[in-house]
């Protein structure tokens, strides 16, 4: 007959190594409260002038960082100053005024840039050129000038079939004509975008201390 096998009972384990209790669940925390992200903000046009030195490869910088940063621009207009070496540039876009504040310090800091400020906000003599080349016959021509007049443009040719005139004012005002003569036809148009002054005796370009090429 055989014998059955002895079992050894198991000793328990002792009570510092017994497996850990699950930790009891703690009260759901309230999330922390949304905060505001930096350039979320609404949009809005914003100028920017900029002064730099006139050298090749500026302007291309200048297009290059507000692409970066996500811009398009609506104008950009260039020209030279009363300074030897410097050009002025005119700068519309639109943006909040976090991420506008944000790209213009990154512009200030680019080679040839000298000086960087939004004059959104300022009181601005500010004005943009227009040539509108538009569909005009004996039977329509008068009324298109007179269109014209109302904006303070005037005539500057006169062809069988077109006429190409020149006006001046605000982007509102300039964009209001081009609505009108729209409704005539028109063959070609071309703008020279906003080109802005602060008013009174105040200056950006004295404010800068650049004391000319060396």
């Amino acid at each position: 007959m055989t014998a059955e096998p002895t079992t050894t009972p198991s000793t328990p384990a002792p009570a510092s190594q017994a497996a850990p209790a699950s930790p009891t669940p703690a009260a759901h925390a309230a999330p922390p409260p949304a905060r505001a992200l930096p350039g979320s903000g609404e949009g809005q046009r914003h100028v920017l002038v900029v002064l730099v030195l006139d050298r090749p490869g500026v302007l291309n910088r200048v297009a290059s960082l507000m692409r970066a940063r996500n811009f398009n621009i609506d104008s950009l207009s260039v020209s030279r100053t009363d300074r030897e070496e410097v050009s002025r540039m005119t700068i519309t876009l639109h943006g909040d005024a976090v991420r506008v504040e944000q790209a213009a310090k990154q512009l200030y800091k680019l080679v040839d840039v000298l000086k960087v400020q939004d004059v959104t906000t300022d009181q601005l003599v500010e004005h943009e050129l227009v040539f509108v080349k538009v569909r005009a016959s004996d039977q329509n021509r008068a009324e298109v000038i007179k269109v014209v007049e109302l904006y303070k443009g005037r005539v500057v040719d006169i062809a069988p079939e077109s006429v190409i005139v020149e006006a001046t004012g605000t982007e509102s005002e300039m964009d209001a004509l081009v609505a009108l003569l729209r409704a005539y036809g028109i063959k070609e148009l071309v703008r020279t975008g906003a080109v802005v002054m602060l008013r009174g005796a105040g200056s950006i370009e004295e404010q800068l201390k650049w004391e000319g090429p060396r």
